[in-house]
């Protein structure tokens, strides 16, 4: 939702920023990331936007549900959403929190799909190659379409490379009716 993507996007850098100058990326990276999957839950977001309930008890929920160790910071930071009625924002913040974190580490998650597995040869000549044009580290994550009929489709992010041969058959047939 493009709402709740540009309520998060404060909060994200405001975390990341803070998390980056404490060097503590990897602890607010993990915590966020639990607590995004919590608030994702239906019956976390009733709860959430229960107004029986105090922010301080709806921040303590959330924490005991994830299960995660937070620190003074952090406990700060989601007493702050929670005042806000932001809570619900944390599964964007912690997307846009580690979309930060992947800039900064030069660093980027590419799936690829296929119409046959690719071996690991396969696999590291195509995460080399990308990463001498993107200038990045690689992670690619693999999946298998057989109705593409050949070539990969490659996407990070909002990118999408369609260089399979279905795709190259769509585009030849706009071509041409066009």
């Amino acid at each position: 939702m493009a709402e709740t993507s540009t309520v998060a996007r404060p909060y994200a850098k405001a975390a990341f920023e803070y998390a980056r100058d404490h060097g503590a990326l990897d602890d607010w990276a993990g915590w966020l990331a639990m607590l995004g999957r919590v608030v994702a839950d239906r019956d976390v977001q009733k709860l959430l936007s229960s107004p029986k309930l105090s922010t301080e008890r709806k921040v303590a929920l959330v924490i005991e549900v994830a299960d995660v160790t937070v620190d003074d910071a952090a406990r700060r930071f989601l007493e702050t959403l929670g005042q806000k009625g932001r809570l619900v924002a944390l599964t964007d913040i912690a997307e846009q929190f580690e979309r930060l974190r992947a800039e900064l580490e030069k660093r980027i998650d590419v799936t690829v799909v296929s119409a046959y597995a690719l071996d690991d040869k396969q696999q590291q000549k195509l995460a080399g190659a990308l990463k001498k044009r993107l200038n990045r580290e690689i992670s690619i994550t693999t999946q298998v379409d057989p109705t593409l009929l050949g070539g990969v489709i490659l996407r990070t992010g909002d990118t999408v490379i369609d260089g399979s041969v279905r795709g190259r058959l769509h585009r030849l047939s706009e071509a041409l009716s066009a």
